[in-house]
């Protein structure tokens, strides 16, 4: 009778949850999962669901895999109507709609002329390059059809990169899973693309934004909940010629690196407009992306100017 009692009493103990984490390499960066689950077993297999999410989005929208759906498109929309998928065709949508609201700051065809470049070797395009290869960057050049869910590019020219919104989409995509499983409490990050949900051990989230001339400081270290962020900085992909740094956020007008800010981080709601507005407002500088984000509700923002100062959104100003 007292080693069924023992018995008893060891199976009605609770399962205390506990924190689990895994990190690994997706879409050209780093990514890591963080999650609370009071199941192992759970919690193994969510972080394992993340990877392959990742690694999903990466081959069919990495413009580097020959086999992805966007390089079919860049392969064959110059000539013909191409039919994607559901997914694609919706994110192309949102990049759309930001390349309009942004006045054409984010711009999905920035390849067009971006594919000259080349960080690695320290290879850029000429000026004669630029010049005659600057009108090929034109969203509008872009033909959605959605009865047949289809993309056409209207020049022969054109080519599409998602590098400026993929990752949040990407972000997004996991945490959907991990809510979908009943996780409440978790974080997951693509590169510069974060989201979190919930808290992290009964406090909020800390997530560092890191200072653009040195890698082992941060400007600042932020207390977030249940939103994403997003940073885009001039120090990512780059190389310094002549004493001038070339880097991959090109400005749509110009063909050139944008060279009005050093880093932007946004802080949204969800990845997606996070990513997209992180590249937009790095674009178009500190006076007028903030004049914009201050419109926007629950956006905010912190820029650090192509002179190294910072400079937040009104929402920030008011907190500190």
């Amino acid at each position: 009778m007292k080693l069924l009692v023992i018995a008893l009493l060891f199976v009605s103990l609770p399962c205390y949850a506990k924190w689990y984490h895994k990190e690994f390499e997706v879409m050209g960066t780093k990514a890591k999962v963080e999650l609370e689950s009071d199941s192992p077993q759970l919690a193994q297999e969510l972080m394992l669901k993340v990877v392959e999410e990742m690694n999903r989005i990466d081959r069919l929208m990495s413009p580097f895999k020959p086999s992805s759906e966007l390089s079919k498109i860049n392969d064959l929309a110059a000539s013909q109507e191409v039919k994607i998928s559901k997914e694609m065709f919706q994110l192309l949508q949102r990049s759309i709609e930001y390349s309009e609201f942004t006045g054409g700051a984010f711009d999905i065809t920035f390849p067009s002329v971006g594919f000259n470049y080349d960080y690695r070797n320290k290879i850029k395009p000429t000026d004669r390059q630029r010049k005659e290869l600057i009108h090929n960057i034109d969203y509008k050049s872009i033909q959605l059809n959605s009865n047949h869910t289809s993309i056409k590019f209207n020049s022969k020219q054109t080519k599409i990169d998602l590098g400026g919104i993929a990752k949040g989409h990407a972000v997004d995509r996991c945490i959907e899973i991990l809510v979908s499983k009943g996780i409440k409490n978790a974080f997951v990050n693509a590169g510069g693309d974060s989201r979190v949900i919930g808290k992290k051990k009964d406090r909020m989230w800390y997530i560092g934004v890191r200072h653009p001339r040195d890698e082992n400081k941060l400007i600042v270290n932020l207390p977030l909940e249940n939103v994403a962020i997003s940073t885009s900085g001039d120090y990512e992909r780059f190389f310094i010629q002549d004493n001038v740094r070339y880097h991959h956020i090109l400005d749509p007008a110009t063909g050139d690196s944008a060279r009005k800010s050093q880093s932007v981080t946004i802080i949204a709601s969800n990845g997606v407009d996070a990513d997209a507005l992180s590249t937009s407002i790095f674009i178009l500088g500190s006076k007028e992306g903030l004049k914009m984000i201050n419109q926007m509700p629950d956006v905010s923002a912190i820029i650090i100017d192509k002179d190294g100062r910072m400079k937040f959104s009104d929402d920030l100003m008011s907190v500190n």
